[in-house]
């Protein structure tokens, strides 16, 4: 090996060594902690990037962190109703779910993209275990009505969270890997946003996080400047954020759920871009992360 091909080697080495050392602390922090991982948008459909997530969330596991998976699958019950030739209906951005939509709902998301994901995960090197909220009584929901009374069909509300489940698939060495199907006293299954569900689960196992992988880079102080990303925030400055025009739009609900998350007993609850490459591991095992992490 040439001398300055050789010095090139050893620089990288030393380059991966630094990283390393970097993520150490953050290892020794969290191991054993719960982390909750809302996982959805670009992230859920680009097999590239679907492939950085699931290696993410396996180095987490094998490094001692206790990953929880809950994810949505709106574009892919899309494209089934479509399909089938079920028109799809929103109000206030949640789907109305009449009880033919509701099959379709819960046969994608408990069935197939379920399915999908613990395969994944498994080919990352972890073990795993796929459940709706349905399983073990994990989400008991109610009826939600729309802001304005509206009746939305078979859309469910968190009334609990029985961790039960959960914790025995965490305790036995698996991810739980989650859809937000909920069951209602009746025993009716009902479509529950995952954002929602994630709060809710991630509260009630008091998890030392909650991540959204979602399509955007986090808060930004400006929306058409990408530069201008908040990467620390106070959960008692968004409102304020709102107020302003700060926060608009879709990372208007986003970004309550994330302060819902904080006033539910998660220590921080972060807001990463799905689509830059193993944003995991650089949000939770660097300095300087690549989403908005929004605490007490």
């Amino acid at each position: 090996m040439q001398p300055d091909i050789y010095q090139s080697h050893i620089d990288r080495a030393i380059d991966k060594a630094k990283i390393l050392i970097e993520a150490l602390p953050y290892i020794k922090e969290f191991s054993g902690k719960i982390v909750v991982i809302k996982y959805g948008g670009s992230a859920l459909i680009n097999e590239e990037i679907k492939n950085t997530v699931m290696q993410d969330i396996a180095l987490m596991k094998l490094v001692g962190l206790k990953p929880v998976v809950v994810h949505g699958g709106g574009p892919d019950i899309n494209e089934t109703l479509k399909r089938l030739g079920i028109e799809s209906a929103f109000v206030g951005g949640l789907r109305v779910t009449t009880p033919e939509t509701m099959e379709v709902v819960e046969m994608v998301l408990a069935g197939r993209l379920n399915k999908t994901i613990m395969s994944a995960l498994a080919l990352a090197g972890v073990k795993t275990v796929g459940i709706s909220g349905k399983d073990g009584g994990t989400l008991r929901v109610r009826r939600k009505r729309s802001d304005d009374g509206l009746d939305l069909g078979l859309v469910g509300e968190v009334e609990s969270v029985d961790t039960g489940l959960i914790q025995t698939l965490l305790d036995s060495d698996f991810v739980p890997v989650i859809a937000p199907v909920g069951v209602g006293e009746a025993g009716e299954s009902y479509n529950v946003n995952a954002d929602h569900a994630a709060v809710s689960i991630a509260g009630a196992l008091r998890a030392e996080k909650l991540v959204y992988v979602t399509d955007v880079e986090g808060v930004l102080h400006d929306v058409n400047d990408k530069n201008s990303l908040i990467t620390r925030l106070s959960a008692s400055r968004v409102q304020s954020l709102i107020d302003n025009g700060t926060i608009s739009g879709g990372m208007i609900p986003k970004a309550l759920c994330c302060v819902a998350g904080v006033e539910a007993g998660v220590n921080s609850v972060h807001i990463l871009d799905g689509r830059v490459e193993h944003c995991l591991i650089l949000e939770i095992f660097t300095r300087s992360g690549v989403g908005t992490l929004i605490e007490r």
